[in-house]
């Protein structure tokens, strides 16, 4: 079994490795998504009246696809939540029910835990893990996967692919703008910081 990782600038490539994942004998319940809200294009419409159990699920190792009708696969799963450092997200899968720890209470709201801390406990290397969770603070999202060993070529090549991050450019990025790791305390990003691409690359 591997964990590997993918960040998307753009909603729709990630929810296709989503769905090539599962079309590749990935199952859902060992797949994760979790992609900016800070655009405020998933609104809470799209969240079920039973937050709260989707919550206590996602904290008692069910995750949050699995909770929030996430019988038709992965990406019908979709809930509303807050990562410290991040900001609003939407999540779906394993990854969100690490991040969001021992929560009680509603899935929207502070969340204990964090992204950093649910990606390295999950084998991502820890200076990775922190460019992962910028890029989803930055208006990107994240899909995460734990594959067999006869699935990671599979899986690699998905996550992997041209419409997905090259995590050495994008540190390389941020670290010549002044960025040195992911903060959990910093101020979560505006749509105005996230700039116009992100009103475009962050929708459903």
């Amino acid at each position: 079994m591997k964990t590997i990782t993918g960040l998307f600038d753009n909603y729709e490539d990630a929810s296709a490795a989503v769905r090539d994942l599962e079309a590749n004998g990935v199952p859902n319940s060992d797949i994760s998504i979790v992609a900016s809200n800070s655009t405020g294009w998933y609104d809470d419409d799209n969240i079920r009246d039973d937050s709260t159990d989707a919550a206590e699920g996602a904290a008692g190792g069910a995750g949050i696809g699995a909770v929030v009708g996430g019988a038709g696969g992965l990406l019908t799963g979709l809930g509303l939540m807050a990562i410290p450092g991040v900001g609003p997200v939407v999540a779906a899968g394993w990854l969100a029910a690490t991040a969001v720890g021992a929560l009680g209470g509603a899935v929207v709201g502070g969340a204990a835990g964090g992204i950093v801390g649910a990606l390295t406990d999950s084998g991502i290397p820890e200076d990775d893990a922190h460019v992962y969770a910028e890029g989803v603070r930055r208006g990107g999202t994240l899909v995460t996967a734990r594959v067999a060993d006869n699935l990671i070529a599979d899986a690699e090549a998905i996550l992997g692919q041209a419409n997905s991050v090259n995590l050495e450019e994008r540190r390389t990025s941020y670290n010549e703008s002044g960025w040195t790791a992911f903060d959990p305390h910093a101020e979560d990003y505006t749509v105005d910081k996230i700039g116009d691409r992100a009103r475009t690359v962050n929708r459903p």
